[in-house]
């Protein structure tokens, strides 16, 4: 009998040493989730304005080097599309759905002392787009360009269909619809560990 207990105390020690502490798992997980309403005109509503929920959820902040490959792969869509795809910064959601990976994050500091978050994803084409090939189908990113104030409030842009080229340092971004949709009423909460 006690020689099962000490075999059972000594797993049990060998598993708390190899699991890892309560505040690595806490570094590993941490986030950044930003939530609020998109407005939009236009677009498949075609002379209607629309709200839906807005969430992007930020696991970790694209590098210079993954600012570096997108532009090196910038010579056509596809290019740009294969090197997006092997990133993942996190997730973006509009509406009530689980939404796609938000591939590149990037983040800046404003001259004000806010956070500027420019955010490229791989958008889902539909069934209808791919089997009509529509001209919808030519634009494959969504973008987004979202300033933070300082207490985490803010304000951006979102194109849910766009066509994106890189020409040197500066992002060209061509929008599928007449008028970007807005994002409203931002509130960003938790944070970021940019190690990876």
């Amino acid at each position: 009998m006690r020689r099962r207990v000490l075999v059972f105390l000594i797993l049990c020690a060998v598993c708390a040493a190899a699991s890892p502490s309560a505040a690595t798992y806490a570094r590993q997980r941490a986030q950044q989730r930003i939530v609020g309403t998109v407005y939009g005109f236009g677009g498949r509503v075609s002379g209607r304005s629309y709200s839906l929920p807005f969430t992007l959820t930020v696991n970790n902040y694209s590098s210079a080097d993954d600012a570096a490959r997108l532009a090196s792969a910038a010579g056509s869509q596809d290019e740009l599309l294969s090197a997006l795809g092997h990133m993942n910064a996190g997730r973006i959601a509009v509406g009530n759905n689980v939404g796609v990976t938000a591939n590149a994050v990037f983040a800046s500091q404003t001259a004000e002392g806010g956070t500027k978050l420019t955010v490229l994803f791989e958008r889902n084409l539909n069934l209808f787009e791919l089997r009509y090939g529509t001209r919808s189908a030519d634009y494959r990113f969504g973008y987004a360009e979202i300033y933070l104030d300082a207490r985490g409030r803010g304000q951006g842009t979102f194109i849910p269909a766009a066509r994106v080229r890189v020409n040197g340092n500066n992002w060209e971004v061509e929008d599928f619809g007449v008028y970007p949709a807005r994002l409203m009423g931002l509130r960003s909460t938790g944070s970021v560990n940019n190690a990876r």
